[in-house]
């Protein structure tokens, strides 16, 4: 996973400097069908609230995101998508994640391609991650 410079440089200040950095409550994980920058933009996110697409949510606590000493975070639990009304993004294909501290727009904190890109071409699909599936890593 690639971090943005937001949070690269929320984390930096934050170790140099004492300036305070307040993780989010909640990470909201969005879809993209275009690969994000580390400046957080780029993002080709199907229209959130448009063919039941929204960004998952996962309270930021160790259940979901258990404590690691590896160098390596992974998800704890499943992370789940709405199920589709319909096409999202136009059947585009869905080749990256992003996590966010918003259910829309907000601050990109990182972003990664995935191994299986998706496509949401109707109504019924259900997106999911499988818990562990996810790692997160800083070297």
């Amino acid at each position: 996973m690639a971090f943005t410079t937001y949070l690269a440089d929320a984390l930096v200040n934050e170790i140099f400097g004492a300036v305070n950095f307040t993780p989010p409550t909640t990470i909201y994980i969005g879809l993209s069908s275009t690969l994000p920058t580390v400046a957080g933009g780029n993002i080709t996110e199907p229209a959130i609230g448009t063919n039941g697409y929204a960004r998952a949510s996962v309270a930021n606590n160790t259940t979901n995101f258990p404590t690691t000493s590896s160098n390596n975070k992974s998800n704890g639990v499943a992370i789940n998508f709405p199920t589709s009304t319909g096409s999202w993004l136009a059947a585009a294909q869905l080749g990256y994640l992003f996590f966010s501290d918003t259910a829309t727009g907000g601050n990109i904190l990182g972003f990664a391609a995935l191994n299986n890109p998706q496509v949401v071409a109707s109504s019924g699909a259900t997106l999911s991650f499988a818990a562990g599936s996810l790692t997160i890593t800083i070297n």
